[in-house]
């Protein structure tokens, strides 16, 4: 036994063992990957003849929607149990002084593994799936299929204040952006499945499909129609179903009787106070980001946020984490949460100190976020808003209930106050009004929802014209306000449509040279480049029209006396709304284009009307 150890360890480091092994190693993935390309090929030439688009299209949301509800089960279940361990399970003494510690180490954990597994790039937010959707063809890296959900996990299981939605709404996202890319879909193809990720994602962490469908075409999905509603409302039910079969549980619980007519003007107040908060929760996320954007390392930068945000939740426990159990609390009328506080312990529970602290959680909640976020970790805003709306609605309805003047039922206020700051935050009064409706039962609502939501979203456009995930893209001049054209002239590229001019001038070319030039041309531009094919001036017919009727002058002209500077130049890296600007501002019909300052050619805007109509005609019938 023991020769034979040896000379199985001899073999094992001879030069034959090697190369076998380095043969294998070439010879395996490649055969297995074009094996599975073979097969792939075979099956999308079966579903091309077999499977119209539509019909496939359903199959792959219900694909789509079990993934995602699997996706949101374990995030849901990791988070619980870490947090479950660490406040139950783990037995320190000090236990209300790890609150502080708690935070900083999740963020740690979060910017390690980001550092470590992902080369330092998570791209947080929703803000980076809208530019993948209107830059990127909508197609999202594969390692946000999971990458959101590790480190979302770590943020807010150790305390991290922020939200588990965004992450599933990006890595929902993400699983239907390569379920797309796999099968080879187009553009509006891949669109879809990328919104019914979403809407999945949704569906399956709150348990309601219709506010999943209703956010995934208010904040993703612009100038899609009707018929992307079948996939979308077959992949957030199936996900619900899904979730609920492995995950039971209500998120919320509230029993109302409805609403009276005499707190009316009350909840009116109470959509104003709303769209204020929501603007300062916008304007504070990103100020509070940018801030910490201008720290070059990411280990410091983590201690710093992470310890102002723990020395925060050490003075108010309740911003620890998404903030849910606050929440029930609320609806129950148990502000005990709200007063606690490790620092202060036996601190007076009178109706000033419930007032103050309703009035202060309500503005820091978002502080937390934006250190949880700025530093590191890794969550969203759609949690941070609805806790903040909800000590927002408690503490209005509970300040007016002492001066006895009317008797206002606080868990309708703490629904409606959830409902009008997300509503004003996101920009998605729908979203807002749906999903309140359905994760509380509180269907009787729908009235104080709408109006309190209606008002908030009016009033936060007033002082931020874009939500919290468009405010980015639109300050880097990446976002339009949406509508159906801006959709299609963003899925549009400037390459496709860029025709080769033929007849190129140079400034020693006399009129006699120009005029040849211009009498086999059908052209009323011509560029005049220099070395390297730089861009020098133009040649405008209607300038020079007069000039070709006086022969005397034909010595003394050259083309470096008759060209100009162009009207406008486009970039080969301009989109199309950038490039239609452009027409529609110098009135031209036809523009140069360049590259580095290379010219390339030239654009006609009839070229753009054209393809703008086919792009429409096809995506009409790319659902059919």
């Amino acid at each position: 036994m023991r020769k034979l150890r040896e000379n199985i360890s001899e073999f094992l480091a001879s030069p034959d063992y090697k190369e076998i092994r380095e043969r294998i190693r070439q010879l395996r993935f490649p055969l297995t990957k074009e094996l599975a390309d073979r097969y792939l090929f075979q099956f999308l030439k079966w579903r091309i003849k077999y499977i119209s688009n539509r019909n496939f299209l359903v199959f792959l949301s219900v694909l789509v929607g079990i993934i995602c509800a699997i996706a949101a089960v374990v995030l849901k279940a990791s988070v619980h149990y870490i947090e479950a361990y660490l406040q139950n399970d783990l037995n320190l003494p000090y236990k209300g002084t790890l609150y502080f510690v708690f935070p900083v180490i999740g963020i740690l954990l979060t910017v390690w593994f980001v550092k470590r597994f992902l080369g330092g790039h998570l791209g947080r937010g929703i803000s980076p799936i809208l530019f993948v959707i209107s830059r990127k063809g909508s197609k999202v890296e594969r390692h946000k299929t999971w990458s959101h959900l590790v480190t979302s996990a770590i943020t807010a299981g150790f305390g991290g204040s922020a939200g588990l939605e965004a992450p599933i709404v990006v890595a929902g996202s993400a699983i239907g952006s390569n379920v797309g890319q796999m099968l080879h879909l187009n553009y509006r193809e891949r669109t879809l499945l990328l919104g019914c990720g979403a809407a999945a994602g949704i569906a399956a962490v709150f348990n309601c499909p219709i506010a999943g469908v209703i956010f995934a075409f208010e904040v993703l999905l612009e100038g899609f129609t009707i018929p992307a509603f079948i996939p979308l409302l077959i992949s957030a039910a199936t996900a619900a179903v899904v979730s609920r079969v492995l995950y039971s549980g209500q998120l919320f619980y509230l029993i109302t009787d409805g609403y009276q007519m005499s707190s009316l003007p009350f909840y009116v107040l109470l959509g104003i106070l709303c769209g204020m908060i929501s603007a300062y929760m916008t304007r504070m996320t990103l100020r509070i980001e940018g801030k910490f954007e201008m720290f070059t390392k990411h280990f410091p930068k983590a201690l710093v946020g992470g310890a102002m945000l723990g020395f925060l939740i050490f003075m108010m426990p309740s911003l620890y984490g998404e903030g849910y159990t606050t929440i029930q609390a609320l609806f129950n009328g148990d502000h005990s949460s709200l007063t606690a506080s490790f620092l202060f312990s036996t601190i007076d529970d009178n109706v000033w100190i419930v007032l103050g602290a309703g009035a202060a959680i309500t503005f820091l909640k978002v502080i937390a976020t934006s250190l949880t976020l700025g530093s590191g970790g890794n969550g969203g805003i759609f949690a941070p808003s609805l806790f903040s709306g909800s000590v927002l609605g408690y503490t209005m309805a509970y300040g007016v209930n002492l001066t006895s003047f009317i008797q206002l039922p606080i868990a309708n206020f703490v629904a409606c106050g959830m409902a009008g700051v997300l509503s004003g935050v996101v920009h998605a009064p729908l979203t807002a009004i749906f999903l309140i409706a359905e994760i509380t039962g509180g269907y009787s609502l729908f009235v104080p929802l709408m109006i309190v939501s209606a008002l908030s979203y009016f009033i936060a456009r007033i002082f931020e014209p874009y939500s919290v995930y468009t405010t980015r893209l639109a300050k880097k001049g990446l976002w339009f306000q949406q509508n159906r054209d801006y959709s299609v002239l963003r899925s549009m590229r400037l390459r496709a449509y860029i025709r080769k001019h033929q007849e190129i001038l140079t400034m020693d070319m006399n009129l006699e040279a120009l005029i040849h030039v211009v009498s086999h041309s059908h052209r009323d531009i011509f560029p005049v480049l220099g070395p390297e094919n730089r861009l020098l001036g133009m040649i405008y017919m209607d300038d020079i029209r007069e000039v070709l009727f006086h022969k005397e002058q034909y010595p003394n002209l050259s083309v470096k006396d008759l060209m100009k500077k162009p009207r406008a130049i486009v970039d080969m890296r301009d989109s199309m709304p950038t490039v239609m600007e452009c027409f529609e501002k110098t009135h031209e019909d036809v523009l140069p284009v360049t590259e580095g300052g290379s010219f390339k050619g030239v654009v006609l805007k009839s070229d753009v009307f054209t393809g703008y109509r086919n792009n429409l005609i096809r995506q009409a019938q790319e659902l059919s």
